[in-house]
């Protein structure tokens, strides 16, 4: 199991937890929303639990919830950005679709153990 960062997401993360350095790290997950059924969450870790796996990247802790952790699995996090705004943005290969306005990403859940 693997998530990975850019560059670019790992220097804003790091300036996430510079602002916060009671947080152990940066918590990396997934909640349904949106047209096509998951979105992306990314927020300071408040705690990290038996339930999470912890991902080291370049000094930077990236905690995922194991639910989540196969939806997530591989995906690749960037910071870009995008006109005047900047985001984050998820190279995810288990998403198999995505809705128009870019808010949120399908997944096949029969290849994921979710039906």
């Amino acid at each position: 199991m693997t998530i990975e960062l850019t560059p670019a997401a790992s220097a804003r993360m790091r300036d996430f937890l510079a602002r916060n350095p009671s947080a152990p790290g940066v918590r990396f997950g997934i909640k349904r929303t949106g047209c096509s059924g998951f979105g992306y969450t990314v927020d300071l870790a408040n705690e990290v639990t038996d339930a999470d796996q912890v991902f080291d990247l370049d000094g930077v802790k990236v905690v995922v919830d194991a639910k989540a952790l196969p939806f997530v699995d591989g995906t690749r996090i960037d910071y870009a950005r995008e006109g005047m705004n900047t985001t984050f943005v998820f190279h995810n290969p288990n998403a198999t679709g995505a809705c128009g306005c870019g808010e949120s990403f399908t997944v096949d859940e029969r290849g994921i153990g979710g039906g």
